[in-house]
């Protein structure tokens, strides 16, 4: 099996334990995920099976929406409602909807994020989270994140009792972007302390939640069907937002062998083509600009 296969991953469980669990259901080794969703998070996690492994890259950087509600008057160690309150601000007088939309407004566009100390990001040899669960404290590394979209989805509910107020949001992201960071941000702009309180990713890679399967479903139709049928989205869907150039006879022999192909398969130059023969995806090339000519990045097929 070859190919894409979106899942609903589940809160309560890793994408490593997505993976683990799917290597015992096809019965198959060759499985990757592409971007992490933390535990108490669900939503969309492309798996890529067999030879489709080696689009996990192009998968990562494609954008990734999320939906989620944000809660202000109080934050958390791990910026979700896992950790353990650090901090706390009475909301005495609610926000009103416009200072919210605001607040949002001024974290789209390119941001630099300083990722939460509970995540996998490594310094010096060692995650993050390592350092937090050990008490200690380490100097992060400040990232690029691009929010191409982040809205307000519901009036803000504003609770008496607790004294704090909360509202649903939906953000579409770059690779690399910390949702709950940016949850923690926008309480920042308020002067309030903030946290994460739900999140679903709801696409991810290029493929909707609406197309994914669970992994009980997905068990039950190996038990059943013995195959994924059209579940198994095609390899060619991971590599959709490049050009595709298809090859005739000669340049396909060209290819096979490892050559080069010049400018004139495509222009203008562009960094990262498809290259298909016969309607079928064979290979990723790149400008190699030191060698003036299309090269080989990733092949799926040479036959």
């Amino acid at each position: 099996m070859d190919g894409i296969l979106p899942i609903y991953k589940e809160t309560g469980m890793t994408s490593h334990d997505v993976v683990f669990k799917l290597r015992r259901i096809l019965n198959m080794k060759k499985i990757g995920h592409a971007g992490t969703l933390d535990p108490n998070v669900d939503g969309v996690l492309p798996i890529a099976l067999g030879k489709a492994t080696k689009t996990i890259e192009f998968l990562q950087e494609a954008g990734k929406i999320y939906t989620g509600s944000i809660t202000l008057g109080f934050a958390t160690t791990t910026e979700d409602l896992d950790g353990e309150v650090v901090a706390k601000k009475a909301i005495v007088t609610p926000f009103s909807v416009d200072e919210i939309k605001e607040a949002m407004a001024s974290l789209t566009g390119e941001i630099v994020q300083i990722p939460p100390m509970y995540s996998a990001v490594k310094v010096n040899g060692r995650r993050l989270y390592d350092y937090a669960r050990a008490g200690e404290t380490v100097e992060r590394p400040r990232r690029q994140a691009t929010i191409y979209e982040f809205n307000l989805t519901s009036e803000p509910v504003f609770d008496v009792q607790k004294q704090t107020q909360s509202f649903t949001f939906v953000a579409r992201v770059s690779k690399g972007t910390y949702i709950r960071t940016l949850a923690v941000d926008l309480g920042k702009q308020l002067k309030v302390p903030s946290v994460m309180s739900q999140l679903t990713r709801v696409s991810a890679g290029g493929y909707d939640i609406a197309h994914a399967h669970s992994l009980n479903d997905i068990a039950n139709r190996m038990q059943l069907e013995n195959e994924l049928g059209d579940w198994l989205m095609p390899l060619s869907t991971a590599v959709e937002q490049f050009i595709h150039v298809e090859l005739n006879d000669e340049q396909w022999e060209q290819v096979k062998h490892g050559i080069g192909q010049p400018a004139s398969l495509l222009e203008p130059i562009q960094d990262k083509i498809v290259l298909t023969y016969h309607g079928e995806v064979k290979s990723v090339f790149h400008w190699r600009k030191d060698k003036n000519q299309y090269r080989a990045y990733r092949t799926f097929s040479i036959e």
